[in-house]
């Protein structure tokens, strides 16, 4: 199954969807993210994910263009910006809207760390939700 994670700027929410994914998807699922306008991974996704055991650190923002003309069986909007200027996939690719606040918030380093495990927190319940559907749709164990 493949999986495209989209927000805005490739660099907080998607980038964490992607490790989650991969991360319960247990290799069932060829994961990617991208971003409307992509900037650069932040450093505070990139520490949320590693208090889980996942290791984002060497994943790049990437423009949604990269992936055109590839079909994907979901795309998931993890931002209503990135909903709105999702390009259409080939394939009949069904789409998820989840609507997360950004975390990049002002403040000092545990409020911002504060706000990034609570978006993360927010996508891994999801992501968690969406597997099991997905291994009981398929007559697996989840």
């Amino acid at each position: 199954m493949r999986i495209l994670v989209l927000c805005t700027g490739n660099s907080a929410r998607s980038q964490m969807g992607e490790g989650l994914f991969r991360y319960e998807g247990g290799g069932s699922y060829e994961v990617f993210s991208a971003g409307t306008k992509p900037g650069s991974v932040r450093a505070e996704a990139v520490a949320v994910m590693r208090e889980l055991g996942i290791d984002i650190s060497g994943h790049r923002s990437k423009s949604v263009g990269e992936f055109a003309g590839q079909a994907f069986d979901y795309v998931v909007t993890v931002c209503d910006n990135a909903r709105d200027n999702c390009p259409v996939f080939p394939g009949g690719a069904v789409r998820l809207h989840w609507s997360l606040e950004d975390p990049a918030v002002e403040g000092t380093e545990t409020e911002r760390l504060a706000a990034f495990r609570r978006i993360r927190d927010q996508i891994h319940e999801r992501v968690k939700a969406f597997v099991r559907e997905n291994a009981r749709t398929a007559g697996l164990r989840p």
